[in-house]
């Protein structure tokens, strides 16, 4: 006899805006150019949507140096790219057409502008993160500091007694974590300017709200998400805070965990910015295989951000 389940179903969840442009910039690009275009890095990080952007005629490359028919456009991912990879497509004389969620432009701008005041830059973020790099490389090297966590924020000393500072952060943060780490920089440096509008895009912080309401009351949380996306990442961290510590970031329907399912009555769901909602159906069909499910949706906030795609492919 199959036990009996209560699925409570994160929303919002999945594709954000950026990711449903990054992803629309692609196809239309293959329907303006032709196969094949390439594309600089993951478009967004998941495996499905990589794989499916592949069969349509999509290239993916991590470095410019990879691409073979210089006649082909090349896109850059949503996480944004450094300043030197446009400028080293133009050098090689290849067409580029940037995806870079409007988010994270923000966030680049703004450490411009910061820099161009004569503010030394604390960047708070995860090291090697594509949007990270991306960041810091719109500045000279040694413009801005990179700050992971509490213990770094507590150590890092002021290098010129001279420079006034200002923070910036990742896109994909945690909120809680990065609140921490900002009230350490504050009680460090009581002048610290903050950015005009909070950094965390509202993806990020509409995901995890919903996912703190719902894990309280879950034997189980599952996230479905790629390994390498921050965001998803986050959600199960945010979710195991929030006192749901059988909490698991769900790639593929093989990972499902079998004999914890059934041994559950309430299981938590929710999906990274970057994941498709065809995963999170999968899953809940999975779940339905072994167990009798009633799906609750819970939502905390509707979403109405939409983010043009360029003209050049209007």
């Amino acid at each position: 006899m199959k036990n009996k389940i209560n699925i409570y179903l994160a929303a919002p969840r999945g594709f954000c805006a950026g990711v449903e442009r990054a992803i629309e910039i692609v196809k239309k690009s293959l329907k303006k150019y032709g196969a094949p275009v390439y594309v600089r890095h993951e478009i967004v990080h998941n495996k499905y949507v990589v794989e499916n952007l592949k069969k349509l005629g999509a290239k993916f490359v991590e470095e410019l140096d990879e691409i073979k028919d210089k006649s082909r456009p090349v896109i850059f991912s949503a996480h944004g790219v450094p300043k030197s990879v446009p400028y080293n497509a133009n050098k090689k004389q290849i067409e580029f057409i940037d995806a870079t969620c409007p988010l994270v432009t923000k966030v680049h701008r703004e450490a411009e502008n910061l820099y161009e005041q004569g503010f030394k830059i604390l960047l708070i973020g995860h090291a090697n993160h594509p949007e990270v790099v991306g960041t810091m490389g719109q500045l000279p090297p040694g413009a801005i500091d990179l700050i992971q966590n509490d213990e770094e924020a507590l150590k890092y000393k002021r290098s010129n007694i001279n420079k006034n500072y200002a923070y910036i952060t990742q896109t994909t943060l945690s909120v809680d974590d990065a609140k921490k780490i900002i009230k350490i920089l504050k009680e460090k440096f009581p002048s610290i300017r903050e950015p005009i509008k909070n950094d965390i895009c509202y993806a990020t912080t509409n995901r995890q709200t919903a996912v703190k309401k719902i894990a309280p009351k879950c034997d189980i949380f599952f996230v479905v998400g790629s390994k390498n996306s921050s965001n998803s990442v986050r959600l199960v961290e945010v979710a195991k805070k929030s006192g749901c510590q059988e909490s698991f970031l769900i790639s593929s329907q093989e990972d499902i965990p079998i004999k914890k399912i059934k041994s559950s009555l309430n299981i938590g769901i929710s999906s990274g910015a970057s994941a498709p909602e065809i995963l999170v159906n999968k899953l809940i069909e999975s779940i339905k295989e072994i167990s009798t499910v009633t799906v609750n949706e819970v939502e905390v906030v509707k979403e109405k951000v939409f983010f043009k795609i360029p003209n050049k492919l209007q």
